[in-house]
């Protein structure tokens, strides 16, 4: 009893986290012992889009048992005895939830639009014109610029699995890919999983899937924009703690 009755000032603990309609979400997450329930619901929103109202959490050790739900929102974490290793799992109770029907997760439910080759010629102002349109005005410094192995030499120290930040906004996250995509076009590319869902989609782009990220979570990036090394996940609550 006396330890949940007195946690540690600076005492944390890194949890799994789950999701009930979210199958390929998973995530590793530092929490401080002094949280509320509802601020971990508050943080963990952020993660995967359930609201706060609409989400029961409950806990289970590392032999995947199930030890209690959370079910005071005004009790500080460190209450349940959560230690390294154990699991969160969010249910969500909200039918009408983004997170609901799969279509976060499986693509091929959304709809998409489409063009044909023909009406997408007959437009100006795409991309396409614009590059007939530089290649015509100088042909040997546009091939120099969008070759094959465009800003190949910058990818030389990125390496999948590492951490990274990117520019513009200093977005942190985990190195998912690095190569070319003829998609986005000629040259190299690096795939991002941010630690917040700043991206713009799951590791799928323009039907090609060069990565797996919980949605909003992926960016394709040009190298230049890459820095790698020792970049943590961001704690948003660490600017309100002393």
């Amino acid at each position: 009893m006396a330890s949940r009755l007195q946690i540690e000032g600076d005492a944390s603990v890194l949890l799994r986290v789950t999701h009930s309609n979210l199958k390929s979400f998973a995530a590793d997450i530092r929490f401080s012992l002094q949280m509320s329930v509802e601020a971990v619901k508050d943080k963990l929103w952020k993660k995967c889009g359930t609201s706060v109202n609409s989400m029961r959490l409950e806990l289970y050790d590392d032999c995947k048992n199930k030890l209690c739900d959370l079910s005071d929102d005004s009790r500080p974490l460190g209450f349940y005895s959560p230690l390294d290793g154990f699991r969160i799992h969010i249910i969500d109770l909200d039918p009408s939830s983004v997170t609901s029907g799969g279509w976060l997760e499986d693509t091929s439910l959304v709809e998409k639009y489409s063009i044909s080759e023909d009406e997408y010629n007959k437009r100006s102002g795409t991309f396409r014109k614009f590059k007939e349109q530089m290649a015509s005005q100088n042909p040997s410094e546009f091939r120099n610029k969008m070759s094959d192995d465009y800003m190949e030499d910058l990818c030389s120290n990125i390496k999948v699995g590492g951490r990274c930040e990117v520019d513009p906004g200093e977005k942190r996250g985990v190195v998912k890919y690095v190569g070319r995509a003829e998609a986005l076009g000629p040259g190299f590319w690096i795939g991002v999983q941010y630690d917040e869902p700043l991206g713009k989609h799951d590791g799928i782009v323009k039907g090609t899937q060069y990565f797996q990220c919980p949605p909003l979570c992926g960016a394709m990036v040009r190298p230049d924009k890459v820095k790698v090394g020792d970049y943590p996940e961001r704690d948003p609550f660490e600017e309100d703690e002393i």
